[in-house]
């Protein structure tokens, strides 16, 4: 662009170098005119060759000049699309600024979120663990298939031969007992059924010594059912039994009416 300024400054000082030189030139060729014929034809050449020149520097001088024009033209639209592209950028730096930000308050997150599930899995890890260490006790049995058992003239131990369930093996069908393996609290529970007899009762015993008994009689009842409830806290070692008093009678068969079970509520 400076350049094209400086030429142009150039060619203004030639065109009016040429100028003056036309005028000195006319009068001089007046003069010489008037003297002698063949240099006044000579100068009228030269004339017309500097006009000429001088024409075809004027023509260029335009050219440069809508050159320039079209330059200055072209300088303000570029100016103008990195002024627009500017203000595009300082968008996108600022979106790229937020987007930044939003990713850190996410990794953030996600780092907490990582945390309290490590956390979590640790505690799972830890329950299952002491679930794994706490001593599991559970059992259910029923009587018999011999159908009725009694009235006899003494008391005797119910052994429940139909186990079913027998989860730490703390219950023996061979005896009868159940024997606590660890000192803690426990749920038992019994069902009596009886089938055309004049009376049914159980009593219970922990460690041979009777702690419940319950009977009934059903003289005036084909069929008749009780169940009781207990919750023992027991010593590792304890052991409790049932025992059908003498002169009752208790009923089982296929179906299980007559039953007995127990499980540990919570370690102590």
């Amino acid at each position: 662009m400076r350049v094209v300024v400086g030429l142009l400054l150039l060619l203004l000082g030639l065109c009016g170098s040429g100028a003056q030189g036309e005028a000195g030139g006319l009068g001089e060729v007046a003069e010489i005119n008037q003297n002698t014929d063949p240099k006044h034809a000579a100068e009228e050449s030269t004339e017309q060759t500097t006009k000429q020149t001088t024409s075809d520097i004027w023509t260029e001088l335009r050219a440069l000049r809508d050159m320039v024009v079209e330059q200055k033209v072209h300088v303000e639209l570029m100016q103008r699309e990195n002024s627009v592209q500017a203000t595009e950028l300082v968008s996108l730096e600022s979106r790229l600024t937020s987007s930044e930000s939003k990713t850190r308050d996410l990794e953030k997150e996600n780092a907490d979120l990582q945390t309290r599930l490590n956390s979590s899995e640790s505690r799972i890890d830890q329950l299952e663990t002491e679930n794994a260490e706490k001593p599991k006790v559970a059992f259910y049995a029923a009587l018999t298939d011999a159908r009725t058992l009694g009235p006899y003239n003494t008391d005797i131990t119910l052994k429940y031969s139909k186990v079913f369930t027998n989860i730490g093996n703390a219950y023996n069908p061979s005896t009868g007992f159940f024997t606590a393996p660890v000192k803690g609290v426990y749920n038992l529970q019994f069902t009596v059924f009886g089938y055309n007899a004049g009376s049914t009762g159980v009593y219970v015993y922990k460690n041979n010594q009777r702690i419940m008994g319950d009977w009934d009689n059903n003289y005036n009842m084909f069929q008749k059912y009780f169940t009781k409830s207990l919750v023992l806290e027991l010593k590792a070692g304890d052991e409790i039994h049932l025992v059908l008093p003498s002169g009752h009678s208790i009923y089982d068969d296929i179906y299980n009416h007559s039953t007995y079970s127990g499980s540990l509520l919570f370690t102590l």
